[in-house]
């Protein structure tokens, strides 16, 4: 019968499995609007967008068109339509409106989308006889001037974020323990799809893991670091071409104790890898991750080389990134391997 598989803490494609239920400070994501207007999906980012202008062109179309109802604008200008000869002579031709052409609430509405996006189809006109007009006219300016800041920002940061690079940075389907220089070795293969560089890249690896401590308490997520190693030493690793990362099973590993007997049975076994470093071409920070669950692990195997000098320059065939094939290893665990060794 088969096992129900583990829910994954880290999908293969970076994506945390972590819903979080039950938050009572709500307002706190109100106390940073930007980062929370970032974070929203597509179409709630592009309705708020809309929602912003929309709203800001009626409140200040009512505003306008409040301004020419007490200045009695529009009564004059609906004497003018019932008896257009009477703007020729009379008190009539010199009454000055606070905006001309100001007819009803329509022609204040599109007088407020003239000022905000400063169109200027020249019909309509603020005029020196009223103040007030003048102020409102320089408040609606600047407001426009945050809105646009802040939603063209937003559309830029959401179009502009980090994990649209790391889309390009892949890590093979499996990972493999093997032999390598004579010691069992956890490792897994890691490339980079775009000729622009990833700077001051740095990769690590966790185990993720259900413990019990000695008081009974249960940790069901508890998060271990692994020594890494890579063929440039250290940390740090110069992804020009893709590398194989690997890990050497000793004694400080916590994948000491593991056969491939028992690989299986640890349902709750869960490797983590992190890729961070620096856009060469936009230098923002991104971070690439996956994961691999003990099913996802092969026993014996070794992954097959994929760089080769072609033309006088080297060539990569990802089509066979994550291929591998069998090489003799023992069916032992590390403690074991070590043991037998110390023993001869």
């Amino acid at each position: 019968r088969a096992r129900e598989r583990r829910a994954r803490f880290v999908g293969k494609n970076g994506a945390c499995n972590v819903a979080h239920k039950n938050i009572r400070e709500q307002g706190r994501f109100l106390q940073d609007v930007f980062t929370t207007l970032v974070d929203l999906k597509w179409p709630h980012t592009l309705l708020i967008f809309t929602m912003s202008f929309l709203c800001s062109w009626l409140l200040f179309g009512m505003v306008w068109w409040l301004i020419a109802f007490a200045h009695g604008d529009l009564d004059h200008s609906t004497r003018l339509q019932r008896d257009p000869a009477e703007g020729t002579a009379g008190p009539a031709a010199a009454f000055v409106p606070c905006v001309t052409s100001i007819h009803s609430f329509t022609s204040a509405f599109l007088f407020s989308i003239e000022v905000q996006v400063t169109i200027g189809f020249g019909g309509r006109m603020v005029t020196e006889e009223c103040p007030a007009a003048i102020l409102v006219l320089i408040v609606q300016n600047i407001v426009g001037l945050v809105i646009n800041a802040i939603m063209l920002g937003c559309i830029f940061m959401k179009t502009s974020q980090a994990h649209r690079r790391a889309e390009t940075l892949i890590f093979s389907k499996h990972a493999v323990i093997a032999l390598r220089e004579g010691r069992l070795c956890f490792m897994l293969r890691v490339g980079d799809l775009r000729k622009s560089m990833i700077i001051s890249a740095t990769i690590r690896m966790q185990v993720v893991k259900k413990t019990a401590s000695l008081e009974g308490e249960v940790v069901p997520l508890n998060q271990i670091d692994i020594q890494m190693e890579n063929p440039v030493g250290g940390n740090s690793i110069f992804l020009v071409s893709p590398l194989i990362i690997y890990h050497v099973i000793d004694k400080n590993s916590p994948l000491y104790d593991i056969s491939p007997m028992n690989l299986h049975h640890h349902e709750d076994l869960e490797i983590i890898v992190i890729l961070e470093g620096v856009v060469e071409t936009t230098g923002i920070t991104t971070q690439a991750r996956t994961s691999y669950l003990a099913d996802e692990i092969l026993w014996g195997q070794r992954f097959v080389p994929i760089v080769a000098e072609e033309d006088g320059r080297y060539s990569v065939d990802y089509s066979k990134f994550g291929n591998t094939v069998k090489v003799p290893t023992p069916s032992c665990t590390a403690r074991q391997l070590e043991e037998d060794r110390s023993i001869m």
